[in-house]
């Protein structure tokens, strides 16, 4: 009660020295350009080509869009922090910038389950794929992502936007999280958890079963298939979803996944650069590098 509630929060971010910080700044502007131009492109060569008129590549062309906001959400402020030397936020853009960072992360968990079960009918029901896999449902399923993973996180933060804060006034991070927001919290907020973590198995397993079904699906049809050739045909439109797939479940769920706070760990801060800087500019070249299709438009594009 003789405390006061805080207004605006203090971004730790990376506390080196100034060589050291340079050299950040150098680092995350080139992903982040490399980041908007690699799923720039993607989306580019998905919309133009007839080709790539599939419901697989009008799934990864969402996965791109999504990316690009994805690292716009955090990159822009860290950097803008780097350049100023100035890394207070207010409570009011930290609330926004947390609401969609989450949003966007929830959305990419439906997402890719979404994408491995558009794989699951491709392999193990390629007769009746197109007319399971239509225009109309493709747009349903995108729409139930976008539609899933901002609705579950408008209730996780508006549980944690309830809290008072008052100090220190310091989020060991750089940008707005969730366990390091509530590090800060000076009110009893175990509601404020529990809603959090609840939603977080929800949002993280119910997608991840569906994975694994999926693929546990895929492998089974795969390995009883006479041919070599056909098998090597069918592993090569999954590989490149189930490395992204390993790759993102295996940060989130680390990270959010746990039935208490996080402590404000420099290990934390480096998962989170992991998935929220690295893993978006890595995307597009997994999808483009084992995708024959989309080397081959984007040969004639580059001629």
């Amino acid at each position: 009660k003789n405390q006061t509630a805080m207004n605006e929060f203090i971004l730790l971010g990376f506390s080196y020295g100034l060589q050291v910080q340079n050299l950040l700044y150098l680092v995350f502007l080139v992903t982040y350009l490399v980041t908007i131009t690699e799923n720039a492109i993607i989306i580019l060569v998905v919309k133009r080509s007839h080709h790539l008129q599939k419901p697989m590549y009008y799934f990864l062309g969402n996965l791109s869009f999504l990316e690009i906001w994805y690292v716009s959400v955090t990159l822009p402020r860290l950097l803008f922090g780097f350049w100023s030397q100035s890394m207070t936020i207010s409570f009011s853009s930290c609330m926004t910038q947390l609401y969609f960072f989450i949003s966007l992360m929830c959305t990419e968990c439906v997402l890719l389950a979404v994408m491995a079960y558009d794989r699951y009918l491709a392999v193990c029901h390629p007769l009746r794929y197109p007319a399971i896999m239509t225009d109309k449902l493709c747009f349903q399923l995108s729409i139930l992502s976008w539609a899933g993973g901002f609705s579950i996180s408008l209730v996780k933060v508006s549980f944690i936007s309830r809290l008072t804060f008052c100090g220190p006034q310091v989020i060991n991070h750089f940008f707005c999280d969730i366990s390091p927001v509530l590090n800060l919290s000076c009110t009893d907020m175990s509601l404020a958890e529990t809603v959090d973590f609840v939603l977080a198995l929800v949002i993280l397993l119910i997608p991840l079963l569906v994975i694994v079904f999926s693929y546990s699906c895929i492998l089974s049809t795969v390995l009883c298939m006479p041919s070599a050739q056909g098998r090597r045909k069918a592993f090569s439109t999954c590989t490149s979803h189930f490395t992204v797939v390993i790759i993102f479940f295996s940060a989130t769920l680390f990270m959010y996944a746990r039935p208490r706070r996080i402590h404000p760990f420099n290990l934390n801060k480096i998962v989170s650069v992991f998935y929220a800087v690295f893993t978006p500019a890595l995307n597009p070249l997994i999808y483009c590098l084992r995708n024959k299709e989309v080397k081959e438009i984007l040969r004639k594009i580059i001629s």
